[in-house]
């Protein structure tokens, strides 16, 4: 990164271990220098691809494991890509992945296109991001302020109207 890119934060250190189905795959990696988001790559086997039917979901695996640092999550997204050429997205999206989880990395893709959608090995899936995480600290009052919004939603705020 140049200086006048760098952000100003340090890359957090994150243990990952390959799984023996992700052998061989390269770990996730920014696709551009000011990528917000690491592509997570399916760690299906070569000669076994998995096929996603019209209206059809699958957890692909991506044969990581890691053990996010306390105070972070990693935000699990779709690509742009996969939804427009495809309509491939990523099902509960952003999935989250907490500190405290061990086990594989796993992205539920659901096929929205008309077609069958092949995942092949090592096809860029999803991307994830690893972000800091606030905490709450409920504080029980017996009303919340007034604000001129109100309790308006679902459009409240405009755009919804009717043409």
């Amino acid at each position: 990164m140049t200086a006048d890119t760098a952000p100003h934060t340090r890359p957090i250190r994150v243990p990952v271990t390959r799984l023996p189905h992700g052998a061989g795959l390269a770990l996730p990696e920014y696709a551009t220098e000011l990528s917000a988001g690491l592509d997570l790559l399916a760690a299906v086997p070569e000669e076994a691809p998995l096929v996603i039917a019209p209206g059809q979901r699958a957890a692909v695996p991506t044969g990581l494991a890691m053990a996010l640092p306390a105070g972070f999550e990693a935000q699990v997204r779709p690509r742009s890509g996969l939804a427009l050429k495809h309509g491939v997205t990523v099902l509960n999206t952003p999935g989250t992945i907490d500190a405290d989880y061990r086990g594989e990395v796993k992205v539920i893709l659901i096929n929205h296109g008309d077609a069958a959608f092949t995942v092949s090995r090592g096809l860029r899936i999803a991307q994830m991001l690893v972000a800091p995480v606030t905490r709450v600290d409920w504080m029980p009052v017996d009303s919340v302020a007034e604000t001129a919004r109100g309790a308006g939603g679902f459009g409240s705020t405009g755009g919804m109207e009717k043409e």
